[in-house]
């Protein structure tokens, strides 16, 4: 099927007649930021179980870049390639069998693609309700990072009160979500980010700031924490691989959920068996709906009444008009970001 066919159930083309369009960044290559060209589409539209997100902001994520650069294609495989993972705004309409929605509820979310647009479709229980202690324009910084951080903390790490976390990009989107969902739970954390980072980290909450390089953080981790971390949160990969191996404690678990810093690494297994540590690789965007939906509805029941309690906040550091999202993609790319980057596709 071509890009200038209708499709349906929540999918759309490039021509398709007289039917409403849309804004959308439509990735006709694959390159630097200048390929992030902003085009009419047809909206799309919900199928059975779906809702219509009107889109007012979207946020930027390390795997958009390299969706961008062509090195993570979006699993769905839609011919429109349309990225962007996570959205806010309200709900436009409700598809078939939908219920515990109305239109015009506020609505955050993520979904593997099609965010930077003007309408997205996702399926209504995967959908998260904006806290009403939120601003609306700040919802957007939510999904993505909060999602992923407590997923490989506390679901899948076993992160408890009193034990530590190890998280690395301390100042990155997830780090950021990682020291606030550490502190309200009662847990301690240590972080590594650059040197230019660690007041923001510090003032977040953590525990323990260590300057990941071209500092020695291993060995100030060991002064700071000889027992070890319970959960290490990698983001990084490649390098540091073997000292998360290190850094755990007996027993401990480390969560991949990132290779920002390479795909291989060479590492000494004997750590693996001797320290008896869990080794999870992890992702969001690849899973089934099934497991999406059942992960949506957990964070809804446990993590958005910590919002509502302000012990958890939405951290931005900047924001782009929707015209200037290859300026936002850039920025990204200079690592110089404490927090979200948020993109506003509603003025």
């Amino acid at each position: 099927m071509s890009a200038d066919q209708l499709w349906s159930n929540g999918t759309l083309a490039r021509h398709a007649g007289n039917v409403p369009r849309m804004r959308a960044v439509v990735l006709d290559d694959h390159g630097g930021p200048e390929v992030l060209t902003i085009c009419e589409v047809a909206d799309p539209e919900p199928g059975v179980g779906e809702i219509a997100v009107a889109v007012e902001q979207t946020a930027l994520n390390r795997a958009d870049v390299l969706q961008r650069m062509g090195m993570y294609p979006d699993p769905r495989g839609r011919e429109v390639e349309i990225p962007g993972l996570e959205y806010a705004g309200t709900v436009a309409a409700l598809g078939p069998e939908v219920t515990g929605w109305s239109v015009g509820d506020r609505v955050m979310g993520i979904e593997a693609g099609g965010c930077y647009a003007e309408r997205v479709v996702t399926h209504a229980r995967q959908a998260l309700p904006v806290p009403s202690a939120v601003a609306a324009g700040d919802a957007v910084a939510i999904p993505e990072v909060f999602l992923t951080a407590w997923d490989a903390l506390v679901v899948q790490g076993g992160l408890t009160s009193g034990r530590w976390a190890l998280v690395h990009a301390g100042a990155s989107g997830v780090g950021t979500a990682a020291i606030q969902i550490a502190r309200a739970i009662g847990a301690r954390i240590a972080v590594t980010c650059s040197a230019g980072k660690a007041q923001a980290c510090r003032d977040l909450g953590a525990d323990v700031v260590l300057e990941r390089s071209p500092a020695d953080w291993l060995a100030a981790w060991r002064d700071a924490v000889p027992g070890g971390a319970d959960v290490v949160l990698d983001v990084i990969g490649g390098e540091e691989a073997e000292r998360n191996l290190h850094a755990a404690a007996i027993d401990g678990t480390v969560v991949q959920v990132g290779l920002m810093g390479g795909a291989n690494a060479s590492v000494n297994l004997g750590l693996l068996l001797t320290k008896r540590v869990t080794w999870i690789g992890t992702t969001l965007r690849s899973r089934p709906i099934e497991r999406k939906i059942a992960l949506a509805q957990r964070f809804i029941a446990e993590v958005n009444p910590l919002f509502e309690r302000g012990l958890l906040r939405p951290v931005i550091d900047s924001r782009y008009p929707f015209e200037r999202i290859g300026e936002a993609h850039s920025y990204m790319e200079s690592n110089a970001n404490v927090g979200k980057i948020v993109v506003d596709i509603v003025d």
